[in-house]
């Protein structure tokens, strides 16, 4: 049995439905797709059976989606808003979302509308039935192109091989998290985060709901190509060491070609055949500076991580809030770093 058909075993305990949910939303540049978005969210309101808060995230946007996510906490006391001093990022705004959220379950997912709101029914379903993490697992995505399809599905395959065994594959963020799973997330205060490996990590009873992804609403997607290989490189060597051992690899691989190099330039000295050797020179120096460059690179992306991290700064920086209480108005990430603060003065 490998460690991927280890599933640890939990005693699920049947709890009640959920007295309130928290929906909480990062918000990026979506003035476009905001009108939809409040509609879809205000009728899936009257659907459910327990009081509901609805978290937005505004993480700097550029365009109107300030002034629209104002108008609607205006209107709607249970919709909260946090203004970010600036853009930091998809996985820091969800962050701060998941800070603030008070619900007994919480249920993270994108303003583009590509994850249906019918599927937090089912999920919800599994959280009574005692789960604390219940993620959207992807049976097919309308309106992307075969090119993002297959980078998609390479990924987590890819990340799930190398990085980490336990990974979900076909699984993004959208997920419902129990108020107990997401006090021990709270505690992982990592600078570079990889949200869905965290949860992964993290345990607890966890079940997936198969579900079709959607085309977006409106507007065009936060993750382009360049985007897309940054998060991958930020999962990977922010959740894993394998990128070092990689290194290691390789630098092995190219002292076998050294040697090789270096045996057959003898032979050909030993049978009289001794020519110029500029090519195979040329060849092993590149090969090695090659490997030495890509070590250093790597090792480099580590203690640039290191030092950030060593830094002690918050995550986040909250702005503004509407319809967040008073004992709210400091945002929690930037108390845990002023109560760490004040612990290291001690």
């Amino acid at each position: 049995m490998t460690s991927k058909d280890r599933v640890t075993r939990h005693l699920l305990t049947p709890r009640p439905y959920p007295a309130k949910l928290s929906l909480v939303i990062p918000i990026y540049d979506e003035e476009l797709a905001f009108p939809r978005l409040r509609a879809e969210i205000e009728r899936f309101k009257g659907e459910l059976h327990c009081a509901t808060e609805i978290v937005l995230v505004n993480d700097g946007s550029s365009d109107g989606t300030l002034d629209d996510l104002v108008e609607w906490a205006a209107a709607d006391s249970s919709v909260k808003v946090l203004h970010l001093s600036r853009n930091f990022g998809h996985q820091i705004a969800a962050r701060a979302g998941l800070d603030y959220a008070t619900g007994d379950a919480v249920v993270l997912m994108d303003a583009d509308l590509q994850d249906p709101l019918e599927v937090i029914h089912p999920m919800i379903d599994r959280y009574c039935e005692g789960y604390d993490v219940v993620y959207g697992e992807r049976e097919s995505r309308a309106g992307e192109s075969v090119f993002k399809r297959f980078t998609a599905w390479a990924f987590y395959r890819i990340m799930r091989a190398l990085v980490y065994d336990r990974l979900t594959v076909d699984a993004g963020d959208f997920r419902l998290i129990s108020q107990a799973c997401l006090t021990g997330l709270r505690e992982m205060r990592e600078v570079h985060r990889f949200l869905r490996g965290m949860v992964a990590w993290a345990g607890y009873p966890q079940i997936g709901i198969k579900y079709r992804r959607q085309p977006r609403s409106a507007g065009s997607t936060k993750y382009p190509v360049r985007k897309m290989l940054s998060f991958a490189w930020t999962a990977a060597t922010s959740f894993s060491t394998v990128p070092l051992r990689v290194s290691t690899i390789l630098g092995i691989l190219t002292g076998v070609f050294a040697l090789e190099e270096a045996v057959r330039a003898l032979i050909e000295h030993s049978l009289g055949a001794t020519v110029p050797g500029w090519t195979s020179l040329m060849i092993v120096t590149a090969a090695i500076g090659s490997a030495m460059l890509t070590s250093l690179g790597v090792v480099g992306e580590y203690v640039a991580k290191l030092y950030e991290q060593s830094k002690g700064r918050p995550m986040y920086f909250v702005a503004r809030t509407f319809n967040v209480g008073a004992d709210k108005d400091t945002a929690p990430e930037q108390k845990a770093a002023a109560s760490a603060a004040r612990t290291r003065l001690q």
